[in-house]
């Protein structure tokens, strides 16, 4: 990690480019992809609620209260475009009437299961919890951008570029912390 996002050198992933949206593969209508993105902004919302908690720094749990904050942010986007699309309100159990059998929340950004990784960050230094939460928003950049190439109508991709555009900043941030304070 020495020197973070600035020190990049050109390496690039490698995989098929579906890697990464095997969460999305029982999606097919742009309303059910909408459904699922919330989800995962409701699981990295209750993630990120909880880690203020688990770290000594002021200047870090304010970061990450404010994670908690664009996640909610993120959501109400997601919810309007959803309104869009089905020309009404989601009913009080949405997104689990788009996605049946889905569990709303425990499942964030990077696919990774909140309860798994709240028990995973307990006991941990800052740097790993940093090191995480990079990893999740480097996914969840990655997941949007795909899923914006996936949409066919203007204003979903604007969306979901819009989504990724913040994931992208959020990475700016917690790298730029990150440099600083481990």
């Amino acid at each position: 990690m020495q020197g973070g996002l600035r020190a990049w050198e050109g390496g690039v992933a490698e995989g098929a480019p579906e890697a990464g949206t095997a969460y999305f593969a029982a999606a097919g209508k742009p309303e059910e992809f909408i459904a699922l993105a919330w989800m995962l902004e409701e699981g990295s919302r209750r993630f990120y609620a909880v880690v203020p908690s688990l770290v000594a720094d002021e200047e870090t749990k304010k970061l990450f209260s404010e994670l908690a904050t664009a996640e909610e942010h993120h959501k109400a986007s997601l919810v309007n475009l959803y309104k869009t699309f089905t020309s009404g309100e989601p009913t009080p159990d949405f997104p689990g009437s788009i996605i049946p059998g889905e569990t709303t929340g425990d499942t964030m950004e990077g696919g990774m299961s909140v309860s798994e990784a709240l028990q995973w960050v307990k006991g941990k230094d800052q740097e790993a919890i940093f090191e995480l939460a990079m990893a999740l928003e480097t996914n969840s950049y990655d997941l949007y951008i795909k899923m914006r190439r996936r949409m066919k109508d203007a204003e979903s991709r604007e969306v979901f570029d819009r989504l990724s555009k913040e994931e992208r900043r959020h990475l700016e941030l917690l790298a730029g912390l990150f440099e600083r304070k481990v």
